[in-house]
């Protein structure tokens, strides 16, 4: 089994090195090749090791793989925990990853750093199963920081364009502050627990449940609500939650096959598995539940409104994914995990589904992404339109496909929720249902349907593009139609993660759920009865009437509420705060600084001064040396008096 999690994560990492240390030398080609196959090997491991550990026929395997350092009785190591959420993981990742190989081989065909491409995305891929695949905190950092480093590579692929450099920086920036938080719950965990293993750590979690800790003043914190908010911070970067999401929408500067990777399999996704694998700690404690259920809740609904205004093909993608990220934030408050995770994989399949068939739209329009001057690609792009609608149905949760399962099971987790802000959380979510098919099918709308908004040239020249693209497309459609309704039995109420998440009883509201629904059917019954189906055909209905029947409405809309417009367009003036306090108060402190600390301390007054000193100290001495024998004699002498009479009293 080790040898085999080994090539798991060493097979990717394998065909980095060569694509980025041998890539003139192997050429395109060769590049392509060497990481298709290095993830196509990690895929076939991946699966193979799932079905073992989903049958039963292995075992969960926790073993340390190399020590890194000890120091005293702290031993760093790294080291595979390999259970069923693992596994899971193992999976969506490498198979989301290869389709992103594959359609990279189309999407970048033309660009001229092709081979450096692939280098990253094949790294991204080896960050991301090192962190899944972490038994300890220091791994889980260590891939946690991996992973923000290729993203920052790779939003920033196209490095001449000043908007790439702008947001990769700001990716990373962000993400800083969300990391700092996250070292300091790791610190926290160090310091109480002494171990970074999960096992230990999560042995011995009940036993300080309560646990006070003094921060500042007289108030003594619960050191499990620290510790959970801290580590949460750290996922609100990753996963970008208010209010550290403002780096996702600019991620789009990046091409379009990362955007399918980081908004699909890997870095957006670390932050929610990493609240699941800690749920032995959360569950410990309900204000940090709470803390993360309010926050995932209006993620989900106020990114989601942002997503109405989008004319950017790509952007109204990723809006959509920030407020996908709140509904799976919510499920891991309202401690239906099991839902959290369950999105997160149905999730993975139709978003990259949705990005690659945005960039294949892309490709075929030469690179034009305002949708204003789209319309009418149905005839053009058959393949596209078809798999692109399926990856909108799935998104909306329309009923028997892969998000129907997943999102309804969080909407009605949310709804028997106890945890303290669920009420509020439950009509967030549901309103989030309707904002999320009106901005979805206004989307496939405008670039589908109605007259054709492109020119002449344009027109002579569209087609459906190459197999190469259009064949991972048919690969991602399958299972955003299947997955869902295969697998939500066991995910969501058998025993597929007994003994991998723990829930309290008290806050099991799967469990709840579970008593109710009997089958795929009976799920199928209930959410059609239930208000989020109602309002997902309403807000279908409401885009195809705007958009096809009654264009000027939605002009009329944005000239009567231009406040309104102006506020989402501002993004609630989260950039423009970010803009002013962060950027600009930096710069001025680093001005400040420099020109008091720098200029007037440093150099004016140590090293300019000290030179001014010297120089003065220098120009008064020099004037005893006259050059004249009888001066120095006489000196000599005043000395040998002064020494003597000293010696005598």
């Amino acid at each position: 089994m080790k040898s085999l999690y080994l090539a798991i994560v060493l097979a990717p990492l394998i065909g980095s090195v060569i694509a980025g240390l041998f890539g003139r030398k192997i050429g395109r080609a060769g590049a392509h090749w060497v990481t298709i196959t290095g993830v196509a090997v990690a895929f076939a491991c991946s699966a193979y090791a799932a079905l073992q550990v989903f049958s039963g026929a292995w075992p969960t395997f926790n073993e340390g793989i190399y020590t890194w350092a000890v120091s005293d009785s702290f031993k760093f190591e790294v080291g595979f925990l390999v259970d069923r959420l693992t596994a899971l993981m193992m999976v969506v990742v490498t198979f989301v990853s290869l389709m992103v190989h594959i359609y990279t081989i189309g999407y970048m065909r033309d660009d001229p750093g092709y081979q450096r491409f692939f280098c990253y995305i094949s790294l991204f891929t080896f960050s991301m199963l090192m962190l899944v695949m972490s038994n300890n905190f220091l791994q889980l950092f260590f891939g946690w920081e991996a992973v923000g480093l290729v993203s920052y590579l790779l939003i920033g692929f196209w490095f001449k364009r000043e908007s790439a450099i702008y947001a990769n920086l700001k990716a990373f920036l962000v993400n800083r502050v969300g990391d700092f938080g996250f070292l300091l719950g790791i610190a926290l965990v160090l310091h109480y627990f002494n171990s970074l293993d999960y096992a230990d750590v999560f042995a011995a979690a009940p036993l300080l449940k309560d646990m006070t800790i003094n921060i500042s003043g007289g108030t003594e914190w619960s050191l499990m609500t620290v510790i959970c908010i801290l580590l949460f911070i750290g996922a609100m970067g990753k996963s970008a939650q208010v209010p550290l999401h403002v780096w996702l929408p600019d991620s789009m500067e990046g091409p379009t096959p990362i955007s399918a990777l980081i908004h699909a399999a890997t870095m957006v996704t670390a932050g929610i598995f990493m609240v699941a694998r800690m749920s032995p700690l959360y569950e410990l404690s309900e204000v940090a539940l709470s803390v993360v259920m309010i926050i995932g809740a209006v993620t989900a609904f106020f990114m989601g409104l942002l997503g109405i205004i989008q004319n950017d093909i790509k952007r109204v993608v990723a809006y959509s994914t920030l407020s996908q990220l709140g509904y799976m934030t919510v499920a891991l408050g309202a401690s239906a995990y099991a839902a959290g995770i369950f999105h997160l994989m149905t999730h993975a399949f139709f978003k990259a589904l949705l990005f690659l068939a945005a960039g294949s739209v892309i490709v075929a329009m030469h690179h034009e992404q305002d949708i204003r001057r789209m319309g009418g690609l149905k005839k053009y792009m058959p393949i596209t339109y078809w798999t692109f609608l399926i990856g909108t149905l799935a998104l909306i949760g329309f009923p028997g496909l892969s998000g129907f399962f997943s999102k309804d099971s969080i909407i009605e987790a949310v709804r028997l929720s106890s945890i303290p802000g669920a009420g509020f959380a439950y009509l967030l979510v549901l309103a989030g249902v309707f904002v999320t098919a009106f901005y979805s099918f206004r989307l496939f709308f405008i670039v589908f349907h109605g007259k054709p908004r492109f020119d002449a040239h344009t027109a002579e020249h569209l087609r459906e593009s190459p197999p190469v693209i259009t064949v991972p497309l048919i690969l991602l459609a399958i299972p955003s139609v299947f997955i869902g309704a295969v697998t939500f039995e066991p995910l969501l109420f058998g025993e597929f993660f007994r003994g991998v998440i723990f829930v309290a009883p008290e806050h099991d509201v799967l469990a709840a759920m579970g008593e109710g629904i009997h089958g795929m059917m009976g799920f199928l019954l209930h959410g059609l009865l239930g208000p989020a189906f109602w309002l997902a055909i309403a807000g279908l209905f409401a885009a195809w009437y705007i958009y096809m029947q009654r264009p000027q409405i939605a002009a009329a809309t944005k000239e009567r509420f231009a406040w309104l417009y102006r506020l989402l367009d501002r993004k609630y003036g989260f950039d423009d705060f970010n803009e002013v306090v962060f950027a600009d108060g930096s710069r001025k402190l680093g001005t400040f600084l420099w020109k008091v600390t720098d200029l007037k301390i440093i150099d004016g007054v140590l090293v300019n001064g000290t030179a001014k000193l010297v120089a003065a100290s220098a120009a008064r001495l020099r004037h005893l040396q006259t050059g004249y024998l009888y001066h120095y004699a006489f000196s000599i002498i005043i000395g040998v008096a002064v020494i003597l009479t000293l010696a005598l009293i």
